[in-house]
């Protein structure tokens, strides 16, 4: 039950990425998705979640606009698109799925992944 993300990497300041999160043996369009990213002694932050409905929540700056969510419920997925990388975005990249399908208790997912290394850096 434990999703899978991908699309990390190296990235030069300014770059793009899209990171993926594919979940299986959930009934996925129910469940709220969030994306989040840790550092190393840090905790770790909610980015965005999206909820069953497809309502959007920023988790970090309501005034950001770098980074965006999607999901694809005929493909168990979710997305996470980033523009304009900085420095200061270097983390590990997971998602996590509620079963209420609100983004009200984004830090109590019932499922999380591994997490994808995004390093952003010239």
């Amino acid at each position: 039950l434990q999703p899978v993300e991908s699309g990390g990497g190296l990235v030069q300041p300014g770059g793009s990425l899209r990171l993926s999160c594919v979940f299986s043996e959930i009934t996925f369009h129910n469940y709220a998705i969030g994306w989040f990213r840790q550092v190393p002694g840090k905790e770790r932050e909610g980015v965005l979640c999206i909820s069953s409905s497809g309502d959007i929540t920023d988790l970090v700056d309501a005034e950001q606009t770098r980074f965006t969510i999607s999901r694809d419920n005929a493909k168990n997925t979710a997305y996470l698109q980033m523009n304009n990388l900085k420095p200061e975005d270097t983390a590990v990249y997971s998602c996590g799925a509620d079963a209420t399908g609100s983004c009200d208790y984004y830090n109590a997912m019932d499922y999380w992944g591994k997490g994808t290394q995004v390093t952003v850096s010239s």
